[in-house]
């Protein structure tokens, strides 16, 4: 449910009006290089597109953003593929950063029981972890609460290991920005709570392993 005072823009392709949480700001620089914005905090005038990845796709091939700015616009082909990493890198970043706050925990077991003693905010599941491991969790009540967007091996990132299925990030000041993150990322991906053929049949408490070179407390 949209939040009754968020900020909304309007996509230039779609031309919806939507909660900006949901959309990817643009600026065009004076050489007519398109920038994203991902923060939001770059000068100048902002063009918003919806976070979708066959949308941006149609942004960039069809001339949006030329028509948009009414001025040439250079818009590389692949620019869904880079905004997709950049923001699988940001919310790999954010939960890392929550991990080093205290804020987030992983491992099937420390999951199970932030989710059971309420302190979760967020459900993080590996997408390509075993359907059967990650249905055994759910996620806490309230909008998309369950973040399952990432990889195993970039969730894993985030808590200095090769691979993790289950995280979760705990009420504080880190899990509304990991939310808004994880769902622009999983509107490019396509991904809430698809599974990997390349996860089919894996054990998910038994995916969870330390790094060998990096040694971690939690």
């Amino acid at each position: 449910m949209k939040e009754r005072d968020a900020p909304e823009r309007r996509c230039i392709v779609t031309r919806e009006t939507r909660p900006k949480a949901g959309l990817i700001r643009f600026v065009i620089g004076p050489d007519g290089e398109l920038a994203p914005d991902l923060s939001a905090r770059l000068p100048g005038r902002g063009f918003y597109v919806s976070a979708d990845a066959g949308v941006l796709a149609k942004a960039a091939a069809k001339g949006h953003f030329t028509r948009a700015a009414k001025r040439p616009v250079n818009a590389p082909p692949d620019l869904a593929a880079r905004l997709e990493a950049q923001l699988a890198r940001r919310t790999v970043d954010l939960i890392a950063l929550a991990r080093k706050a205290g804020e987030a925990v992983a491992g099937l077991e420390k999951t199970k029981e932030a989710l059971v003693s309420g302190r979760a905010a967020l459900l993080v599941q590996a997408y390509d972890g075993s359907a059967r491991g990650r249905a055994a969790l759910r996620p806490p009540s309230g909008d998309d609460s369950l973040v399952s967007c990432l990889s195993g091996h970039e969730l894993g990132l985030a808590f200095a290991r090769d691979n993790v299925i289950h995280a979760a990030v705990l009420a504080g000041g880190l899990a509304e920005r990991v939310r808004d993150e994880a769902r622009r990322l999983a509107g490019l991906r396509g991904k809430g709570g698809a599974t990997s053929s390349d996860a089919a049949g894996d054990d998910a408490a038994a995916g969870e392993r330390p790094r060998t070179e990096r040694q971690t407390t939690e």
